[in-house]
């Protein structure tokens, strides 16, 4: 029998059943979206850590990554200066790269989408970002008031960005599954039998 990995079993969860099981504390600040409403991430990470305005060790971080990672990038929140583009983005895609979450912006939204690669940040820009050194790879960073540290998870989708620590991992995944079977439970109990299970349910919360 295949085993699943725990990376598979984020992949398969929405974020929501997941920021329940973790009581929303490591939730980034939704103000960092995805840049299409499909896009779905869950894996280890590689954090960069950039020099306002400047993007040079995104290719450090391209270089050092392994398949199905996901840079984390912490660009200060800058939104006048892109840390990537199209470019840039088909080589994370050629090596395995599974995303980029970015508290910042980047460019060339249109290519970007048409390579239907998952990139979630604060927004687009036209400017490119500079390339004079200073940035840095694989130490701890913080991106839209969340803590993170090489090696630890980060999950995405339509809903928002969860960071999962790497000594939680189990825990969380499993809270998240225990969380989604009964919300899909209580959702076949209220809304299987149309209007009666759905009034049913009612009287039965609202008698508590």
């Amino acid at each position: 029998m295949e085993t699943i990995t725990i990376q598979e079993r984020f992949l398969a969860l929405p974020t929501t059943a997941i920021s329940d099981a973790t009581g929303g504390h490591t939730n980034v600040d939704a103000s960092i979206k995805p840049l299409s409403d499909h896009f779905k991430i869950a894996g280890r990470v590689v954090t960069v850590r950039l020099p306002d305005g400047e993007n040079g060790a995104v290719l450090e971080a391209i270089s050092k990554a392994e398949k199905g990672d996901i840079l984390v990038i912490d660009a200060k929140g800058n939104r006048n200066r892109a840390v990537a583009g199209d470019f840039v983005v088909s080589l994370a895609k050629g090596v395995g790269i599974q995303g980029f979450v970015v508290d910042g912006v980047i460019r060339d939204i249109a290519a970007i989408r048409e390579l239907d690669f998952p990139v979630f940040a604060l927004g687009t820009t036209v400017a490119a970002g500079n390339k004079h050194g200073g940035g840095a790879v694989g130490v701890p960073i913080s991106i839209g008031g969340v803590a993170i540290h090489p090696g630890d998870f980060v999950i995405g989708d339509i809903d928002g960005v969860i960071v999962v620590p790497q000594t939680d991992l189990e825990k969380v995944v499993e809270a998240a599954e225990e969380k989604l079977a009964k919300d899909m439970a209580r959702e076949r109990e209220a809304l299987g039998d149309g209007e009666a299970s759905i009034r049913a349910y009612l009287a039965k919360v609202l008698a508590k």
